[in-house]
């Protein structure tokens, strides 16, 4: 399948679906994780054992490194746009406003990609009315879903910025991805911007945070920062990078709408939590959303009319 083509297939549509809940509970993965450990820092682990996970998967599909400046430059690029600013913008963030706040702000991800590839000019994908307007009706199912009724806390202003930021720099990876990254392996891609983007915030985080003097977290922090790495970076980023070169940029972005939807799904079915009507309303908005975006729903109602 051609990444200009405006559609999503079957099987893209279950990777969305699986990459929602592998990013869905990076949320709560960090919540978990800086009770004990400082954003920065986090970020750091974040990205370092996600690189050192799929390191070893890369000698066993015989995936050579990038050769010189060149050949990373476009690495360091992606790495800084897709983790650096947006994952220490988050956990920065989180530490104002709670997790699910911050998943609904994550929601507006592709809108600012939309923008992003308007101000950009981009080509590559078509940008139509019909993308824009599927994409504001799936935020409206967000916020129905998850609902605004949070207490007020100091600094949550400074706290939704943070996030909003983040989801901005997400659009500006996706163009990035897009352009500079077409023909790489995701198993590669991977595992190269997460090592440029280890390289990048052992800096940050040695300079901010100084890592080296904090005290050992325990057990359950050290599982939720396996999670993070293992499951919400270093298997994320392969299904992610595939659906870009399959589906495009604007298209794998519409992962951020299903991620509240996936979180309330799993909170049912692991933890017996009730569905309310409201997010039952909020679900189909979405769906409904994501059908509009797709466009083939609406084509075979035009020939059937």
């Amino acid at each position: 399948m051609s990444p200009n083509d405006n559609r999503i297939d079957a099987r893209d549509w279950s990777l969305l679906a699986v990459l929602s809940v592998l990013w869905g509970g990076s949320f709560f993965f960090n919540g978990a994780a800086l009770r004990e450990l400082p954003p920065l820092t986090l970020v750091f682990l974040r990205v370092a054992l996600g690189a050192a996970i799929l390191l070893p998967l890369l000698r066993m599909q015989g995936i050579g490194l990038p050769k010189g400046m060149a050949g990373w430059k476009p690495f360091v690029a992606i790495g800084l746009l897709n983790n650096v600013i947006p994952f220490s913008l988050i956990v920065l963030g989180q530490t104002f406003i709670p997790s699910g706040l911050a998943s609904i702000l994550n929601a507006t991800t592709p809108l600012f990609t939309v923008m992003v590839m308007v101000m950009a000019a981009a080509g590559e994908e078509a940008l139509q009315m019909r993308r824009v307007a599927g994409v504001a009706l799936g935020l409206a199912g967000v916020i129905i879903l998850r609902g605004w009724g949070i207490e007020t806390r100091p600094g949550q202003g400074l706290g939704i910025l943070l996030c909003l930021g983040g989801a901005f720099s997400y659009g500006f990876a996706a163009l990035a991805a897009r352009r500079l990254l077409k023909d790489a392996p995701p198993l590669g891609t991977a595992t190269f911007q997460l090592m440029a983007s280890t390289v990048m915030m052992a800096v940050v985080a040695g300079a901010v945070e100084q890592p080296w003097h904090l005290s050992m977290p325990g057990l359950t922090t050290w599982l939720a920062v396996l999670g993070l790495a293992a499951l919400s970076t270093a298997l994320a980023y392969i299904v992610f990078f595939q659906i870009i070169r399959r589906s495009g940029a604007t298209n794998v972005m519409l992962v951020t709408l299903l991620i509240p939807v996936t979180a309330i799904l799993l909170g049912w079915l692991v933890l017996g939590e009730p569905i309310s009507a409201r997010e039952i309303a909020g679900a189909i908005v979405i769906g409904s959303a994501l059908l509009v975006i797709d466009g083939r729903a609406l084509r075979l109602l035009r020939r059937t009319a």
